[in-house]
């Protein structure tokens, strides 16, 4: 259950570790009071507005300082002791933190305000024998097109300066980018895009040192492959492309518009992708490319991670059902706590046996009931339709209070 009590910064750290910690319980605590003032505006005091104000203030530079120093056991701890406490406190410091690693304001003397942020467009990559790391980013031409295609598409303002790392990223890479290292690589992007000499970039450079982990698809193997596209983006902080209306229906409209214009981007460049990724020109099949939304770094990989794991449940059910009247089979959908973290679980069930259990990650700020109603969806889609919820599945995997799902 979530306590009430603040954490308490100590008053002196007398090593590197308990300054750490300090820091830590500092960060935390300054989210959890701003998150309150936040979601309870009319119950804050005149007094109390001054308070957070300041409160701001010092969050605001704290967390710009952790950022800058790469320090991330201090981000990360605050996190999980934020998801400890409250859920409105622990997504507002998740929601700064990564707005702050993927976005750098860049003031200069008698110059307009310039801000950068890494962007990414996750694409899953249908072909047959999976993709091939050595014809990774090859073609020049296609780079460069890719690249150009940014701000005449209208993805970008057509005054944002960009650049596109020439590497797609597999979803193993992508995770293991920490808050420190991604701002650390939006600083070494805007050297690159300010300084006309090439720089030192080795947060960038070890987000590829990896490279693609391992599928062992074979040359007749149907492969499904998630990648990444990382690039980022300089502007002026008042550039008006990227200033969305006050009015509802005006800002409906803004969205609407953007919308249409990555959905031109993905259609008209889909090509291009696919010749960045060393396919789909003479003799070699062309892939199948499925978009999804280009966003900052961690909303892309957030949308991308749940996309696939829907994906990965989903084969595993499909194969489950192989052989089975699924009309005669049900699915149980409910959330499940394993090790601490918590899951959304389908169990398909066959009269009184279980035929299989899928699991996929569920974050605990998520709307539960939209979550449960997408799998809800996407179960249909597989001719299931005696559909349940439950209140939770138990250690001993039961459920319990389960109920037909409407």
């Amino acid at each position: 259950m979530a306590s009430n009590k603040r954490p308490v910064a100590r008053k002196s750290a007398a090593s590197p570790e308990l300054k750490e910690e300090q820091q830590t319980t500092e960060l935390c605590a300054l989210a959890l009071d701003l998150a309150d003032g936040e979601f309870n505006q009319d119950i804050v005091a005149a007094a109390t507005h001054a308070e957070l104000a300041q409160k701001k203030l010092d969050f605001q530079r704290l967390l710009r300082k952790l950022l800058n120093q790469s320090k991330d056991e201090v981000l990360y701890g605050a996190i999980e002791l934020a998801r400890d406490e409250a859920i409105d406190g622990y997504r507002f410091l998740r929601n700064a933190i990564e707005e702050g690693a993927a976005s750098v304001r860049i003031r200069l003397p008698d110059a307009p305000e310039m801000e950068i942020d890494a962007f990414a467009i996750p694409v899953f990559v249908h072909s047959q024998g999976g993709l091939d790391p050595a014809h990774d980013f090859q073609d020049s031409a296609a780079y460069e097109a890719l690249l150009d295609s940014f701000t005449t598409a209208g993805l970008e303002s057509p005054r944002a300066r960009v650049v596109l790392v020439s590497h797609a990223y597999d979803l193993d890479e992508f995770e293991k980018i920490s808050y420190g290292q991604l701002h650390s690589m939006v600083r070494e992007a805007e050297q690159s895009l300010n300084n006309k000499k090439i720089s030192a970039a080795p947060a960038l450079e070890r987000s590829m040192a990896a490279g693609w982990r391992a599928t062992g698809f074979g040359p007749d193997d149907s492969a499904m492959e998630l990648r990444f596209l990382l690039g980022f983006s300089l502007k002026r902080a008042d550039d008006a492309f990227y200033a969305v209306p006050a009015a509802e229906k005006a800002a409906d409209a803004y969205f609407t518009k953007r919308a249409e214009h990555y959905q031109q981007w993905t259609a008209s460049f889909a090509p291009v992708v696919a010749r960045c990724l060393g396919r789909g020109r003479g003799s070699d099949p062309a892939l199948r490319l499925n978009f999804l939304y280009q966003d900052l770094f961690f909303g892309a990989r957030a949308t991308a991670q749940a996309e696939y794991a829907m994906l990965q449940m989903l084969s595993t059910l499909n194969q489950a059902i192989q052989g089975h009247d699924p009309e005669q089979l049900e699915a149980i959908i409910a959330p499940v706590d394993l090790d601490d973290e918590m899951y959304l679980r389908v169990q398909l069930r066959a009269a009184d046996s279980i035929l299989a259990e899928s699991d996929k990650p569920l974050d605990l700020s998520a709307d539960l009931e939209m979550e449960v109603d997408d799998v809800r969806d996407a179960l249909r889609n597989l001719g299931l339709s005696r559909l349940s919820v439950a209140l939770r599945f138990d250690a001993d995997g039961a459920p319990r209070e389960a109920r037909p799902l409407a």
